[in-house]
This record gives structure tokens, sequence and C-alpha cells, in this order.
């Protein structure tokens, strides 16, 4: 894995886990199906539907792993037996994954006229200010001395 040139900086200290999710959604990006939109529906409010057409709610499960909100559709057997003329409503197995960033968190997921819709809230924390004290150095450096165990 070659690593991104932004996170080289010593200036970017313990950012190794951005890294990883900037990759994990450009890998998320590809994926097509199902169709989806994400709207801001208040100051500290998004949603995210996905249009689920031909899914029950049994058919859905919606998680959150690690950092990632996981929504994974699974074909029921209802469709057995029946024969289509044409089929254009795609109902297909699916697993689509959004990257959260820290502090966001799931307040609950709905189903609507085939949109299932996720709400996520985005807390707002006030900026903490803390002052370091700077302490004097003991002028005398601790020696260590390496005993040997058998002598």
């Amino acid at each position: 894995m070659s690593r991104n040139i932004a996170f080289n900086s010593p200036f970017l200290l313990g950012f190794e886990h951005l890294e990883r999710m900037l990759e994990s959604a450009a890998k998320a990006s590809g994926e097509g199906y199902p169709p989806y939109n994400i709207e801001q529906v208040g100051e500290n409010r998004l949603r995210i539907s996905l249009a689920v057409a031909g899914f029950t709610m049994d058919d859905l499960a919606v998680t959150v792993e690690d950092a990632q909100l996981v929504v994974r559709g699974k074909c029921s057997k209802s469709d057995e037996g029946r024969v289509f003329i044409h089929r254009g409503i795609a109902k297909r197995q699916f697993q689509r994954t959004f990257v959260l960033a820290e502090g966001i968190e799931i307040s609950g997921a709905t189903m609507d006229n085939g949109l299932l819709h996720v709400d996520l809230d985005r807390p707002v924390h006030e900026p903490e200010v803390r002052s370091i004290k700077i302490e004097k150095a003991d002028p005398k450096p601790s020696k260590t001395i390496d005993i040997d165990a058998e002598g």
C-alpha cells in the first residue's frame, strides 16, 4: 500500500486513521446499487435515503462497524415461482458502506414508500483549550545500571 503524500508531514501526528478512512471511502465510491441521497435535514442532522424498492424490512440490515455505516440487503424467496415478462425493478443482494466521521451518531432508520431512511446526528462540541504546565527539567539525568543476573 502506498502512503498518501499529504499524511507524510511531520505536523500531522496520529492521523493514520483518517488516511484509512479516506481509502475506505474511495473503495466504496465505486458501488452503484442501490441509488441513494444524502441530505441535510437540520443544522446538525443528516439523512441517507436508499432506494430499496421490492425489499421488506426483514430483507434489510443497518449496522455500525468500526467507523462505518453498513446497509445490507438480502433477496427473499418471495419471487420464486413467478414468471416475469419484463423485470425492470432490480432486486439483488447489496452492501452499501458509508464512512462516518468521529462523533456521528445514528439516531434511527425508517422505511417509507420504498425508501430506507437512516438519520444521523452530528453533535456540536465546544472547542477545548487546555494549558500545559511547563516544569523545570531535572538537571541530573538518572543513571540506569544494567546488572547481569549471573554476577
